[in-house]
């Protein structure tokens, strides 16, 4: 099995005006400087994290069902 991959999950809403790639790049950018801050050393000298993301849509679905769904997803062994 290949390395452990660490995934953050954010839940936002957003106003339809923006796009999902400028709100990613917002999101990317202040968690660079505040990890740069505390000290973290960037992965192949020239970034902290990769430069890719990943955005689903959940159609409304209340924030209680989302929540819940994240809570119960299992840790890989």
């Amino acid at each position: 099995m290949g390395k452990q991959q660490i995934v953050h999950i954010v839940v936002i809403e957003y106003p339809p005006k923006l796009s999902v790639s400028t709100i990613v790049n917002h999101l990317k950018g202040v968690s660079s400087r505040m990890y740069g801050k505390a000290g973290y050393k960037k992965l192949n000298g020239t970034a902290l994290g990769r430069p890719s993301y990943f955005s689903s849509s959940v159609g409304g679905a209340p924030l209680n069902v989302l929540k819940e769904y994240v809570a119960n997803q299992r840790t890989p062994k």
